[in-house]
């Protein structure tokens, strides 16, 4: 043992036995068989077992050694506890790996692939070398849980993000059936984590923007995905993303109404511009063409997608000026919708919507698909060649870092239909802009980053603001649930009972912060004999 490495010195322990078997079959006495076998295990294996695993089994497992393995299975199967003492080190193994793959910030991008790697590597040697020994399968699911929470919500994050990324590539990267497969290995990796409630809020997040911007590959896929989480985690987590779904349904049929009396509602004159805007209750699509030598819009085509505020992720309302023929849409459109549906109000949501213009320039016409902020931009260079940055401020009246952004993304990007004055990367207030007519391009639509859809660290700390907001005001409805049944009950036992009943990881510190606060609501008190003691308050 001390001269082998461990997989010569397992080939070894198996010839021996092979070569002890040999002989009892040719020569020896077969009533000395089992004395025999049990004095070799003995000395080759049992006293051996501890060694063996410090020396060897990370080395197997991690160049996975798949023969090897078997091989020393079937050895440690023959001797008592051999088998729980490699379950044992077979399990820290994959907590020390796993936790390598889970805790370092810069393997963040490749984390879920590596844990869905890694998965299916474990699992190949559980039913391979281990030859499906269900105690094995349980300490290799026990082990996962225990390592992919060691970093708490990034890993439920980053879960939510890979299956972002793969329900809008969809088919492109992997047929119908690929696909399903790898959601169910993910459904997998979703199981294991504690904080389900952060993978929700992003997975909505993003679905909400596939969704909007109809960038999801597969409504099947969608909808499949859906149903795993449902049978996971039942209806009510669920239940917010299908009134998502349902609101898209619906919209398509209020659109169909809305476009039968399109052409009665409205008589303009000029060519067609295709807009997309979006409300915090609904997202709207205006579908309409501009001629440079037109000063009004004609034949606005609109779609309106009308989203339940409850369902959909929270944006922010930004002010800004539309020009006059689109605010007379709007106009038209809300007229037509609350006649339906009295009682109602739309609160329109400009900062999600996109656009496709079309441009004239000297090497001939181009789509320009575009926020809709980058088109009100693009629109106010119909009646002027060249602008000032505090004169776009004034004439759209965006966020000064959003309208920054959005003149980068027109002047400094890769498709520059502006040309900014002086030349530079950045965009200054004291920066001129000109339409350029010498743009061209080998397509014929071109899209321009949609900035304002790209995920920001802001908006990231605001999703996990918001799930923190959300575990307060669950913490707060368990609570006082708890105080209405029991009426009186002990500090510990509250506690006891509220970890029954959290669904999220949260720490006994939290816990007493918001008993403290109750407390301070009057929803509860302090016994005056028992201060570890608390009472209802009716």
């Amino acid at each position: 043992m001390e001269e082998l490495d461990v997989p010569d010195y397992l080939l070894h322990v198996d010839k021996r036995l092979n070569e002890e078997e040999e002989r009892l079959e040719h020569y020896l006495d077969g009533c000395t068989r089992h004395q025999l076998i049990v004095t070799v295990e003995r000395q080759l294996i049992n006293e051996h077992v501890t060694g063996i695993l410090q020396k060897g089994l990370d080395q197997l497992l991690e160049e996975n050694r798949v023969n090897d393995l078997t091989r020393l299975y079937k050895l440690f199967c023959r001797v008592k506890n051999g088998t729980t003492e490699l379950c044992a080190h077979f399990n820290a193994y994959i907590k020390k790996k796993g936790r390598t793959i889970v805790i370092d910030p810069e393997k963040d991008k490749s984390m879920v692939q590596d844990l869905l790697d890694y998965k299916d590597k474990m699992d190949n040697i559980v039913n391979t070398c281990f030859e499906k020994n269900e105690k094995f399968g349980n300490s290799l699911r026990e082990a996962f849980e225990y390592f992919i929470n060691q970093r708490s919500n990034k890993p439920a994050e980053l879960i939510a993000k890979y299956v972002d990324m793969k329900l809008r590539a969809g088919n492109k990267e992997a047929t119908e059936e690929e696909l399903e497969q790898i959601l169910d290995k993910i459904m997998v990796q979703f199981r294991f984590i504690h904080g389900k409630d952060v993978f929700e809020a992003f997975y909505k997040k993003d679905l909400a923007k596939r969704l909007l911007v109809g960038k999801s590959a597969s409504v099947d896929a969608e909808k499949s995905m859906l149903s795993k989480l449902k049978q996971e985690c039942g209806g009510g987590f669920t239940s917010k993303l299908e009134g998502m779904f349902k609101d898209m349904e619906l919209s398509r049929d209020i659109n169909f109404a809305f476009k039968q009396v399109r052409i009665l509602m409205l008589d303009f004159i000029a060519n067609l511009l295709l807009v997309t805007f979006y409300m915090i209750s609904f997202i709207m699509p205006l579908q309409s063409m501009q001629n440079s030598e037109h000063k009004e819009l004609q034949n606005i085509d609109l779609t309106v997608n009308i989203l339940t505020m409850g369902f959909w992720p929270t944006y922010p309302v930004m002010e800004v000026t539309l020009p006059q023929e689109l605010l007379q849409y709007q106009s038209i459109f809300n007229k037509f919708y609350l006649a339906k549906h009295s009682g109602r109000k739309l609160q329109w949501q400009p900062t999600l919507g996109h656009c496709v213009l079309k441009a004239q320039f000297d090497a001939g016409p181009k789509d320009l698909q575009v926020s809709l902020f980058q088109a009100l931009v693009l629109l106010l260079f119909n009646y002027n060649a060249a602008i000032s940055f505090e004169e776009i401020r004034a004439a759209v009246v965006i966020e000064i870092g959003e309208l920054k952004r959005t003149l980068q993304s027109l002047a400094c990007g890769k498709a520059r239909v502006l040309t900014k004055i002086p030349k530079g990367r950045e965009v200054e207030n004291t920066d001129n802009f000109h339409f350029n007519n010498e743009f061209t391009n080998k397509l014929f639509r071109i899209k321009i980053n949609q900035i304002q859809m790209k995920e920001t660290t802001e908006e990231q700390k605001a999703t996990e603001e918001r799930v923190y907001q959300d575990r307060q005001y669950q913490i707060d409805a368990a609570i006082v649930r708890i105080m209405k049944m029991r009426k009186t009950l002990s500090h510990n036992l509250l506690i006891t009972e509220l970890y029954k009943q959290l669904t999220f990881p949260v720490k006994p510190a939290d816990l007493k912060k918001r008993i403290e606060s109750l407390i301070d609501r009057d929803y509860m008190e302090r016994d005056k004999d028992n201060q570890n003691q608390y009472n209802y308050v009716a």
